[in-house]
């Protein structure tokens, strides 16, 4: 079977959460099929990084997307009925490739991977074609009209607004549309748009993210991700101002490490909180993890699945995090992790494993073994691979 997949970022190196699955993706239908890639690089070391994807994919169709370009498109979108965030995802070059690549060889199947770049091939027809949305980001930006001022607030829900009406309609463009979550599913069937939806979890790399015989610091807490992201930066800063002042009363040595690339400013104000680390981009995040007694995800806006929360689990660090981001890993609160609402109950079920490691070594044993029976990407792959045999007519037992 020949295959187009057409992505939202490059998929290599799969060192962040939008290049991460469509790379797993590939790298499934390879074994058994040929895939053509397109997608777009974002700067000169992105192209220079992602020659890596040479040697599992052959055929790719790359275009870089320049950031004033970009920027305009989005700008002119404002005043159209198209979102913004697809103006910026739109490459005239990589538009031209694809349209060329089409008429030139017959394709069995074309696979999206985020709602972002579907405009470039929702009008084909005579192909099966799949959307993955991953996440269901028209969701995103209405949540954060929610916790923004006017103007802000305005300009994410007529985005969100936008969005949303542009899911519904590519949808019903699509033979089968895929989520990240059950969650995030029951969203898009809630759009009534009649096409088969379903959904595959994320996997992690349980050789590259495994339990550490090192000890840990039972007065290390860690959070992980990137610190440009909104929902990141103001979960750390809400995190820093609410609930370490209540870990603090009860244990004044507790440390908090703020692990991620491009911190922001209000990000970077926390180092000067006695005990708070913000490290800005690392290598490798593994060590700053294993050294923790658990990981916090406190987040209030987060959609789909965190990866963050599988690669702690994964390492056998305990998770303490809202129950939003809970509801992104397919794992039981109580048994796999901790959840919370309020900066108290964080408070609570941080010290609960702080100040019991029998406690927590049953969490960090329960975690692993939960990652090597759901989030395993073969397992994610095989449920994907049922997914694509309907959508292709396949009988599935």
């Amino acid at each position: 079977m020949r295959v187009m997949l057409v992505c939202h970022r490059f998929p290599y190196p799969p060192a962040r959460g939008g290049k991460i699955r469509p790379y797993h993706i590939l790298r499934h239908l390879g074994k058994e099929h040929e895939v053509t890639i397109a997608s777009h690089y974002r700067s000169r070391q992105e192209e220079v990084e992602g020659k890596g994807l040479e040697a599992h994919c052959p055929r790719i169709l790359a275009e870089q997307i320049h950031p004033v370009a970009a920027k305009l498109r989005m700008v002119g979108n404002l005043f159209r009925r198209a979102p913004s965030s697809m103006g910026y995802f739109y490459s005239p070059q990589l538009a031209r490739r694809i349209r060329e690549e089409l008429a030139a060889r017959t394709y069995d199947l074309i696979l999206v991977h985020c709602s972002s770049v579907a405009p470039y091939v929702e009008g084909v027809k005579g192909v099966r074609k799949i959307l993955d949305f991953g996440d269901m980001d028209s969701q995103k930006w209405l949540a954060y009209a929610k916790v923004h001022r006017f103007p802000l607030s305005l300009g994410y829900w007529v985005e969100g607004t936008k969005l949303q009406r542009a899911e519904e309609e590519m949808a019903r463009r699509f033979d089968a549309c895929t989520c990240t979550t059950r969650a995030e599913t029951e969203t898009l069937v809630g759009y009534g748009t009649g096409v088969p939806a379903d959904w595959f979890p994320n996997g992690v790399d349980l050789e590259y993210f495994r339990p550490s015989a090192e000890a840990y610091d039972p007065d290390t807490i860690c959070f992980v991700g990137r610190m440009d992201y909104y929902p990141n930066s103001q979960c750390m800063v809400d995190f820093c101002a609410r609930t370490l002042p209540l870990l603090r009363t009860r244990r004044p040595g507790i440390k908090l490490l703020i692990v991620g690339a491009d911190p922001s400013r209000s990000v970077r104000r926390l180092a000067a909180i006695p005990g708070v680390t913000v490290t800005g981009q690392v290598k490798d995040v593994r060590p700053y993890v294993r050294q923790a007694a658990l990981t916090v995800a406190p987040l209030d806006i987060a959609r789909g699945t965190q990866n963050k929360i599988l690669e702690s689990l994964a390492m056998g660090v305990p998770v303490v995090c809202s129950h939003v981001a809970a509801g992104g890993v397919d794992c039981v609160v109580g048994e796999h992790l901790l959840a919370a609402s309020t900066p108290e109950e964080t408070a609570d079920a941080v010290l609960r494993l702080l100040e019991d490691p029998a406690e927590r070594k049953r969490f960090s044993e329960a975690a692993r073994a939960r990652m090597l029976s759901h989030h395993t990407w073969d397992g994610a792959m095989k449920r994907f691979g049922t997914i694509v045999d309907r959508a292709m007519g396949v009988a599935v037992a």
